[in-house]
């Protein structure tokens, strides 16, 4: 499960990677949280890519009320497309959400200690996402996400952390 990354690569860098024409600004920050706007690459309606600022948390289509929904972080790609929460955004509107690293946690309750893991290079990566458009009752609209998660594959911490520097 991811609940915090980084993204501190410039909007320029950005661009680049994503081959696209502008780009949302967005400040570098070291510790994106749930809830908080975050950048995603995706297509626009005539399929042209486009990077916006969207909030990290995918409230789905069908609820009535945001304020008494429990926002969705993170789908489990395995299940995402059975779940109705996830359905309609797995189908149509993929995305991709830029990072350049991002906290796994080691230790029990109480004495967890953050791991920040990313690329030898210290390139720019990106998740799996899924985005959605929550379309309140009085026409307000909140663009929303979830970065797609995986079981944990089988190898030991070491093997894990090849390519990559904590």
């Amino acid at each position: 499960m991811c609940s915090r990354y980084s993204l501190t690569s410039p909007p320029e860098a950005v661009r680049r990677l994503f081959d696209c024409a502008a780009v949302d600004e967005f400040p570098p920050r070291y510790n994106i949280a749930p809830t908080q706007p975050v950048l995603i690459a995706r297509l626009d309606p005539k399929g042209a890519r486009q990077l916006r600022l969207v909030r990290w948390g995918l409230i789905p289509s069908w609820v009535k009320d945001a304020r008494e929904f429990a926002t969705l972080i993170n789908a489990r790609a395995e299940t995402a497309s059975d779940k109705p929460s996830f359905r309609g955004a797995m189908r149509h509107r993929r995305c991709l959400v830029p990072a350049d690293g991002f906290y796994e946690w080691t230790g029990g309750r109480g004495t967890k200690q953050p791991h920040f893991i990313r690329l030898n290079d210290n390139e720019l990566f990106a998740f799996a996402g899924l985005s959605e458009i929550w379309l309140g009752a009085d026409g307000s609209e909140i663009e929303t996400m979830a970065i797609l998660t995986t079981r944990a594959q089988t190898m030991t911490w070491r093997a894990a952390m090849t390519g990559c520097r904590s």
